[in-house]
């Protein structure tokens, strides 16, 4: 299956949500080529972006799975080529 490259933009509300974060994010580590984090105390947030190359079901799946976590917000762009 062709793989795609996307970015997937989260925002942690809720830090009780983290560590469940933490597990997906490290079930899908073979297709994770980046991560970076940057804590936002001021508003109380965390922001993540993530790089990812990976077949389109297996984004979608990643993506969904962190949409269902409670206070988590995320959306993915995908790269045209």
């Amino acid at each position: 299956m062709e793989s795609r490259v996307a970015m997937i933009g989260i925002i942690v509300e809720e830090e009780s949500s983290v560590e469940a974060l933490n597990q997906i994010l490290h079930a899908y580590g073979n297709y994770i080529i980046g991560r970076m984090g940057i804590p936002y105390p001021k508003k109380g947030i965390n922001i993540i972006s993530i790089a990812v190359d990976a077949p389109q079901d297996v984004i979608s799946a990643l993506s969904g799975k962190l949409g269902k976590l409670s206070g988590v917000s995320s959306k993915t762009a995908y790269s045209k080529i």
